[in-house]
């Protein structure tokens, strides 16, 4: 059990928030949108993803995003999601802080996601790991930890064995992804059973969906349970484009409630949080997903 009351939220909104948008956001408006995010007091981002621009065009700009916070980013954690050898070497030299590796605990998720088996995605991470300065933090995530849209539910077992590997070979935290927002309490703790037999929760982060509602619970049981990193997005925005169904992340503000209530530390003003996801959605004409967001700014304009 972890006894930190401290909890690092990482923001999730520039990356995996925008990367199953239909129109492709402004490199303005992103850069824009972390600034006033930043301003909340947050200091964590999973901001920008190397990626293939032809497969996910919202994430052809990552180096433009992160040299557009260049003054500041002092104090302020920019990571960047890179799926290969390739992808490491634009990250490093666009100056990112942290890397994010990318598996899943199915293949014919992995394959539609990053085109590579479990086995093949595995050996794309250890080559990179060989080849990432020191100075660079890693995180690996392992999505699809409870349910796959193509397989029905997953092994914890599955799950434990990856984390493990992971660890194993350096990577300073293991992320687990629940997709496809379906997976209950129950099923997380099924899964965080088996991870913590391999990996302290110090070592994990958690990163929800929130299809079915189930972001705030599992979020709640992953704290009780000792992990202190999570991942959310501002205004419940995101979704997975390989993932069919699967809604946002769990929102920034109804996690930061969560921890309030709880008790936990985050440094994290929440009503700043609102208001930044709710223009950024009005701008952007799409809609807020997050229950927080509403009772915070109830009867207030933003703009």
């Amino acid at each position: 059990m972890n006894s930190s009351d401290t909890v690092l939220v990482t923001e999730s909104i520039s990356r995996d928030g925008l990367q199953s948008l239909g129109a492709v956001v402004p490199t303005e408006a992103k850069v824009h949108l972390i600034r006033q995010l930043i301003s909340s007091g947050l200091g964590s981002f999973d901001a920008v993803s190397f990626v293939n621009p032809k497969v996910v065009p919202n994430m052809a700009d990552g180096t433009e995003v992160i040299a557009g916070l260049a003054d500041v980013r002092d104090g302020v954690e920019l990571a960047g999601l890179v799926p290969n050898l390739r992808g490491l070497e634009a990250a490093v030299d666009a100056g990112v802080d942290t890397i994010g590796l990318l598996t899943a605990a199915s293949d014919t998720f992995n394959l539609r996601n990053i085109n590579a088996t479990v086995e093949e995605a595995m050996e794309r991470i250890r080559s990179v790991l060989e080849r990432v300065p020191g100075e660079i933090d890693v995180r690996a995530y392992v999505s699809t930890i409870t349910h796959c849209p193509y397989e029905g539910p997953t092994d914890p077992a599955r799950v434990a064995e990856l984390t493990e590997r992971l660890i194993e070979w350096g990577v300073d935290w293991v992320y687990l992804g629940e997709t496809l927002g379906r997976g209950t309490p129950d099923d997380v703790e099924r899964v965080l059973n088996r991870v913590f037999e391999v990996a302290p929760p110090d070592r994990i982060g958690v990163h929800f969906h929130d299809t079915f509602g189930q972001g705030v619970a599992n979020t709640h049981l992953s704290l009780q349970r000792g992990i202190r990193r999570l991942d959310s997005s501002a205004g419940g925005l995101g979704g997975c484009p390989f993932a069919p169904g699967a809604a946002g992340n769990v929102a920034t503000e109804d996690v930061l409630w969560l921890l309030d209530g709880m008790g936990l530390k985050h440094g994290v003003d929440a009503t700043t949080v609102a208001r930044a996801a709710r223009a950024f959605a009005a701008e952007q004409r799409i809609a807020i997903r997050s229950k927080a967001n509403e009772a915070l700014l109830a009867g207030q304009e933003v703009g």
